[in-house]
């Protein structure tokens, strides 16, 4: 449970340009969020094996069904403008009843990356500007 109290007040004290975003997909509520890995708290990294670096993003995605934390299966890329990308490898996340699902990817330059994302099957697209962090 401190892990996700933990990850939750990270979501809550980020900058808004790393705000969490939601997407109905169907029935379900997809919640996401990408930030600089910097932001992370040591102990949430070390937790979720994850690397804090500021060369680093995460992707943090979260579904409900219902209102409820569901379990689904996500995979998906990220992309610079000029389609260089990465397959993004999620990790699931479980602390009681909720799941998370969260995946590394680099930040080598200030640019717009893409996210394109298949949750439970249903596609999921989305952008954001990212930065690297001394």
């Amino acid at each position: 449970m401190r892990l996700i109290l933990l990850l939750i007040a990270l979501c809550l004290s980020l900058p808004a340009s790393a705000a969490e975003r939601m997407q109905r997909l169907g029935d379900l509520q997809v919640h996401y969020s990408a930030f600089n890995a910097s932001y992370l708290q040591p102990q949430i990294a070390n937790a979720s094996g994850l690397v804090r670096s500021g060369k680093q993003g995460v992707l943090n995605i979260s579904v409900l069904r219902g209102g409820t934390s569901s379990a689904a299966n996500v995979s998906g890329t990220v992309k610079n403008v000029l389609g260089q990308g990465k397959t993004l490898t999620f990790i699931e996340q479980r602390e009681g009843e909720f799941i998370s699902y969260l995946a590394q990817f680099p930040i080598t330059s200030r640019e717009v990356l893409l996210f394109n994302l298949q949750v439970n099957g249903q596609r999921l697209d989305f952008n954001q500007e990212l930065f690297p962090e001394p």
